[in-house]
């Protein structure tokens, strides 16, 4: 016997995904907060010691890929 289910109509094993829609919903997501985070870094003007560079940046995107962890481990 096999673990996987099967549909009646056409006894073909039914594939499952790895994650869930609102796992990849929370993927993107945290995506989008690492570029804006990397976009932050970047900067316009020629001051490079910005707290918005220095600071600011770096933390939005740590929370970004920990954001990310969450949304690969969210069941």
């Amino acid at each position: 016997m096999s673990d996987k289910k099967t549909t009646s109509a056409t006894q073909k094993p039914k594939e499952e995904l790895v994650f869930s829609k609102k796992n990849y919903q929370l993927l993107i997501i945290s995506i989008a907060i690492v570029v804006v985070g990397f976009i932050l870094m970047m900067g316009a003007d020629g001051d490079i010691y910005d707290i918005r560079r220095t600071l600011i940046a770096p933390m939005v995107v740590l929370f970004g890929f920990a954001f990310g962890v969450y949304a690969v481990l969210k069941k």
